[in-house]
């Protein structure tokens, strides 16, 4: 029986069903839908359209849902009412919750890859057709018979890119998996035994090698490219390849890949040094091309958080801001020029009116929305350390619990807020103007687990404070857009320092890019106008991997990387990694103090942290478990241990 398909034009959506339909829909179809194989794959413009839906596929985690969940580590926390999202039931060990669940971004039980609504995606809803389809591709190669070899490399180069992504994603929550390589056939029981997590990290290392061999840097520099000039920044390319081959085997060479899920934390500096070391020239082959402005991309320039008066005063046009969201810009999407690997996001009011709208307190209608709040947790902000560079349990540091918002990391200030922050700019009725500046402290007027803060913290990272029923920045005519890169330059290079300090310290680097480990670390650090790593760190190995840990957890915060960097780190079970804080302490200052001063220069007393929850974990928990339906397929295909 012939494959069936449809094929529409390059840049629109292609519903395709190629081999996965049964007879009876291959019977209900109109003879004029049913092209051949020769014609689907013949030119570039019918191949492209065939893969143009696997990009449709690629979860928007921050939009997935009304109101969504991706931060599973130690970071975030809900309010009482948000215990039905997935953060809440990671944090109780009930991790079955990743199934068919409508507020996550790993499943959904009405998926569908021709959809263009943010709800119907999800990645094991979507894992296995793509990687279907990109194997269908790769096996009629060669009837593109009307192509050049530009064109025919592009397609290629996709193809093994996705077949590799979709496997990595999954790889990260599941561990090793059967690697499909190759169509099967659906009227044969499939047979294909999980490999273990380095063997599927090989053949994915082949798959993104390959893709970063055939995919140009820029799309819009090839003769392909000007077909859709301008629109490309979201197509697979030879940076988002080598980005991912680098990724794929720094996780492979990482201490649970390396020991085995085990309890105790006695191993979570044993990297396998091997895949480190391909790691660190991955990365380092794309740190090079960026460095000598052979590419699109570069960090994003840092906005100064003017505190006091609490504005955004950077005017550049690559801002760091613009990397989660942008405001006033005719809804461009986030990403400046450090995104490297997004999907679509075509829904701006999913934005408006859903993900702006859960940061912040909704205490007497502040935030017009369910009441679903992100909360940082204080153990989790402590990893933002002084201005100096030194972390806050450092003796020379300077930190002073006296005045513990004084002198921190310029990100402080850009990802938290805390409190006497002005959290309103606009006017607003006499009766509410007791809430113009956030009552963090204990028994604060926002400290509440209810409709406040549970924590003492909220996070302003990823949307603006502004966000609220007064300064209005979630109205349409903000037209602001949000999203949450899969991939950023700012990752890269913690990733690149991570990989070179497993084998070699702080002066670890590629043989192809001339930067350290240590001199990684320090321009991110520079890009925002902090201090270098202290020497007292950069001579014993295991606290240099800290201090590159701790930066990552401060450069990275809340988007989504946590949780599979302490699952790797073997540091999931482990104190004080399993316990979620809030941040106690008394005022001192009166509430017209934060009319007229700066809050960082608020002085308190009693600071102290309590703890909220203590996760109960074992060995079992450092990887999700699979759906049953699946695991009972075939006796190769088994679950994961404990579970």
């Amino acid at each position: 029986m012939k494959q069936i398909y449809k094929t529409l034009l390059w840049g629109s959506l292609l519903s395709v069903m190629l081999g996965l339909f049964s007879c009876e829909d291959y019977l209900e179809k109109e003879p004029e839908s049913i092209i051949s194989e020769e014609v689907a794959f013949q030119n570039f413009t019918n191949f492209q359209g065939f893969i143009e839906e696997i990009y449709n596929c690629i979860p928007d985690k921050e939009k997935k849902y009304w109101t969504s969940s991706w931060n599973w580590g130690d970071d975030e926390m809900f309010n009482l009412e948000g215990s039905f999202h997935m953060t809440n039931q990671v944090d109780i060990g009930n991790f079955w919750a990743w199934q068919n669940s409508a507020s996550t971004w790993l499943d959904d039980d009405n998926a569908d890859p021709t959809s263009t609504d943010k709800f119907r995606h999800g990645l094991w809803a979507h894992a296995w057709y793509c990687i279907r389809k990109a194997n269908m591709g790769l096996a009629n190669l060669d009837k593109m018979v009307v192509a050049t070899q530009e064109e025919k490399d592009i397609i290629a180069g996709q193809l093994y890119f996705f077949r590799a992504w979709w496997h990595f994603e999954m790889m990260q929550y599941f561990g090793g998996l059967p690697y499909v390589d190759e169509v099967l056939s659906s009227s044969e029981k499939p047979t294909l035994p999980r490999l273990t997590y380095q063997e599927c990290a090989d053949k994915a290392g082949a798959d993104f090698a390959k893709a970063a061999e055939l995919l140009p840097i820029d799309w819009d520099k090839t003769s392909v490219g000007t077909n859709t000039l301008g629109k490309n920044q979201l197509r697979a390319n030879k940076i988002m390849a080598l980005g991912y081959l680098g990724k794929n085997y720094l996780w492979a060479g990482s201490p649970l890949m390396k020991n085995g899920a085990q309890t105790g934390g006695t191993q979570t500096y044993n990297y396998d040094e091997d895949y480190c070391r391909k790691a660190a020239n991955a990365f380092g082959e794309l740190l090079s091309l960026v460095e000598s402005g052979q590419t699109q991309y570069a960090l994003a320039e840092f906005d100064y958080d003017d505190v006091y008066n609490h504005k955004k005063t950077s005017t550049a046009a690559n801002k760091y801001s613009d990397m989660f969201y942008t405001t006033g810009q005719n809804w461009l999407m986030p990403g400046s020029t450090e995104a490297i690997f997004r999907g679509p996001s075509t829904d701006y009011n999913g934005s408006n009116w859903n993900t702006t709208k859960t940061f912040g307190p909704k205490v007497k209608g502040l935030v017009e929305h369910d009441n679903i709040i992100h909360h940082p947790t204080a153990n989790y902000v402590k990893n933002y350390g002084m201005a100096n560079g030194l972390p806050l349990n450092d003796p020379e540091s300077g930190f002073d619990p006296e005045y513990p918002f004084k002198d921190r990391d310029p990100r402080f200030y850009h990802d938290i807020v805390f409190d006497g922050f002005k959290y309103i700019n606009s006017t607003m009725p006499a009766d509410m103007e007791y809430l113009r500046y956030t009552g963090l402290h204990t028994g604060g007027t926002m400290r509440n687990p209810a409709d406040g803060s549970r924590t003492g913290y909220f996070i302003q990272k990823l949307v603006p404070h502004t966000a609220n029923k007064y300064d209005g920045a979630y109205n349409w005519s903000f037209n602001m857009h949000t999203y949450l890169p899969y991939m950023r330059l700012g990752d890269i290079y913690t990733m690149y320092a991570e990989a070179c300090a497993a084998f070699g310290g702080a002066t670890g680097k590629a043989a192809n890019f001339d930067k350290t480990a240590e001199e990684a670390i320090n321009t991110l650090r520079d890009r925002v106008g902090a201090g270098h790593v202290n020497a007292k760190y950069t001579g014993d190995k295991n606290k240099f991997i800290d201090e590159v840990r701790r930066e990552r957890a401060v450069e990275l915060s809340f988007e989504g990387f946590r949780f599979c960097d302490l699952q790797r780190w073997l540091l999931l079970t482990e104190y004080p990694y399993n316990v979620k804080t809030s941040q106690e302490f008394d005022r001192v200052e009166d509430y017209d103090f934060f009319k007229d001063n700066d809050p960082r220069n608020a002085r308190v007393a009693n600071f102290r942290e309590e703890v909220i929850l203590t996760r109960q974990f074992g060995t079992k928990h450092y990887w999700f478990p699979l759906k049953i339906s699946d695991t009972s397929m075939y006796p190769e295909f088994g679950q994961n241990p404990g579970w």
